[in-house]
């Protein structure tokens, strides 16, 4: 899906590496980073980094950006306790398709 708008392979390729990849600007690093922080056990929002998230999003889209995340997860967790599979939505571009 990434691809179909607009995002480079190259791009998705380093997301595992997002806080240090150049491909990355600093409010999609930040807003990865939240997701991160959502996602991973035992990692926590603080006070300091919602601040800095409020500096690119204001309170609605900060509601709707956790909301996707959060859904996300919760999508992620039951599929997975159901053992359904991917649905293969993004192919890299020039592979062939199974």
């Amino acid at each position: 899906m990434g691809s179909q708008l607009g995002i480079s392979d190259e791009k998705i390729l380093a997301l595992a590496d997002y806080a240090n990849s150049q491909l990355y600007s600093e409010v999609e690093r930040i807003t990865l980073e939240y997701a991160d922080n959502m996602t991973i056990s035992g990692r926590e929002v603080s006070d300091e980094f919602f601040a800095r998230l409020r500096q690119f999003y204001t309170d609605d889209e900060l509601v709707e950006l956790t909301e996707i995340i959060a859904w996300e997860n919760a999508s992620s967790k039951f599929n997975r306790a159901l053992r359904i599979p991917s649905q293969k939505l993004w192919k890299r571009q020039g592979t062939a398709t199974s």
